[in-house]
C-alpha cells in the first residue's frame, strides 16, 4: 500500500510540474512566432452590415454588398500578418449597379487588425491597426503580407479586409 501511495504522489507531482510548464509557455511574453489567430474562413459584408448602421468594433461595412470565394490567413504574436482573399467582389444583386456586379472596383485592399486590449485606468479598449495598401485585381484576388504593431495584450483579434487609403469600410471579416 505504501508503494502505491508513493507512486501516486510522484505521478501527481510530475503532472503538476508539466501543467505549470505548459501554462508558463502559453502565458509567456516571448515575442516569438506563436500564432495568435489562424483562420480559413472570412465573411463578406452583406445584409444589415452593409453601410454604417451596424459597425463591428467601430468599423462600418462597405456601402454595397460583397461576395467572397475564399479568405484565409494568420496573425502571429510578433505582428506578422498574412491575409489571402480570392473572389472578393461586389455582389451580383441590387443595389449594386449592373456594370459593377461581380467586380472589385478598388486597385488595392488593406487589412485591419482589431484587438480588445487594456488601456489607461485599467479600462477595456478597442485598438484597430491598419496596414498599408496591397494590390488587388478586378477579380478580387489579393495577398496581404506585412508586419503590424499589436497592442499588448491583443485579446480576441479580428481581421478585416478594407478598401485602400481613405476608405474606412470593411469588405470581408474573419469568421463565418
Amino acid at each position: 500500500m505504501r508503494k502505491i501511495s508513493w507512486l501516486l504522489a510522484a505521478v501527481g507531482a510530475a503532472a503538476l510540474v508539466s501543467a505549470a510548464a505548459v501554462q508558463g509557455v502559453a502565458a509567456s511574453d516571448d515575442p516569438g512566432p506563436t500564432t495568435v489567430l489562424g483562420f480559413s474562413t472570412m465573411t463578406p459584408v452583406t445584409g444589415p452590415f452593409v453601410g454604417p448602421a451596424h459597425p463591428i468594433r467601430g468599423v462600418a461595412g462597405g456601402g454595397l454588398p460583397w461576395i467572397l470565394t475564399s479568405g484565409s490567413g494568420f496573425l502571429m504574436r510578433d505582428g506578422h500578418l498574412m491575409v489571402r482573399v480570392r473572389g472578393l467582389v461586389l455582389a451580383k444583386e441590387d443595389p449594386v449597379p449592373p456594370a459593377l456586379q461581380g467586380t472589385n472596383p478598388f486597385p488595392d485592399f488593406r487589412a485591419l487588425v482589431s484587438c480588445r486590449s487594456i488601456g489607461s485606468g485599467n479600462m477595456a479598449t478597442t485598438t484597430n491597426v491598419s496596414t498599408g495598401d496591397f494590390k488587388a485585381n478586378a477579380a478580387g484576388n489579393s495577398v496581404i503580407r506585412t508586419q503590424v504593431s499589436l497592442p499588448h495584450p491583443c485579446i480576441a483579434p479580428i481581421v478585416f479586409v478594407t478598401g485602400p487609403t481613405g476608405t474606412d469600410a470593411w469588405f470581408a471579416v474573419t469568421g463565418n
